[in-house]
């Protein structure tokens, strides 16, 4: 439906005014006196107008910011949505992996900004233990809370330090602060590198204890179905003994490396035997 444009009044008020003061109070006032109120009333009325115009201006203005301000949050939100749908992982999971992300692109710049390289090999192997301890919690979604404690922690305050050498390397100063703060951060490398590992290590937990579960679990199976006595499979003494044959096998290809200093036993005996003739 169109809508009628209609029209201001102010025009009309001004024609009237002016039709007044020419046609009863232009011998009492004046003529001058009359044009100088003609024009104040003209110039109100073009300041009034302006301001009006402006107004619309500016809530035109405001309407268009609101309905693209709508327009990319729906955007936003489909976006997420399709994330969602798209992801097999729960939102915990997919937290870490975009945090781990972030993480590790922010490691990669550092590495790339310092050019000691001893610093930069510790950058690397933290890189390293960083990503698998990240990509557990794909494969391991139980150890999501040991991870989140190592995003949240841990992971930002090596990226801190590494931030902290970084700045003071650029400095080109060999002052006793930068210096000793610098060794202390390369110390505390090796430590964090050690830790990392351990991190690691312990999120493998669960994972052992579902294998030991299994072996047993396994070795009861086969209890049960005879196989007991000399048959029975032991996977722990199986382990054990496939162990005890690769050290044996090792140790055979040792001894036969070995140069031989003596005869073998048969040319031993054999010259036993042309002595005792003689």
């Amino acid at each position: 439906m169109r809508r009628r444009r209609r029209g201001g009044i102010g025009p009309w008020l001004y024609i009237f005014i002016l039709l007044m003061l020419a046609g009863g109070m232009v011998e009492e006032v004046g003529l001058s006196a009359v044009l100088i109120a003609a024009g104040v009333l003209l110039g109100l009325g073009v300041g009034i107008g302006l301001l009006i115009a402006k107004a619309k201006q500016k809530k035109s203005r405001d309407e268009i910011d609101a309905k693209t301000a709508e327009i990319k949050a729906k955007a936003e939100a489909q976006v997420k949505e399709k994330e969602k749908e798209a992801s097999p992982y729960s939102p915990e999971v997919q937290a870490i992996i975009r945090e781990g992300r972030v993480a590790m692109k922010e490691m990669g710049r550092l590495y790339s900004s310092i050019q000691e390289p001893n610093i930069r090999s510790k950058i690397n192997e933290l890189m390293s233990i960083s990503d698998k301890i990240v990509r557990d919690a794909i494969d391991d979604p139980r150890d999501v809370p040991q991870i989140r404690k190592f995003l949240d922690y841990y992971l930002p305050t090596t990226i801190k330090l590494l931030n902290a050498y970084d700045r003071m390397s650029s400095q080109e100063v060999s002052g006793e602060n930068i210096s000793g703060s610098m060794d202390r951060i390369e110390n505390m490398l090796d430590t964090t590198i050690e830790a990392y590992k351990k991190q690691l290590d312990a999120l493998f937990a669960n994972q052992a204890a579902d294998i030991q579960m299994d072996i047993e679990v396994m070795n009861g199976m086969l209890a049960r179905e005879g196989l007991g006595g000399k048959s029975y499979l032991d996977l722990n003494d199986f382990l054990k003994k496939y162990e005890t044959q690769q050290q044996y096998a090792e140790q055979q290809k040792k001894e036969q490396a070995r140069p031989q200093t003596q005869p073998p036993a048969q040319q031993q005996i054999l010259q036993k035997g042309s002595t005792s003739n003689g």
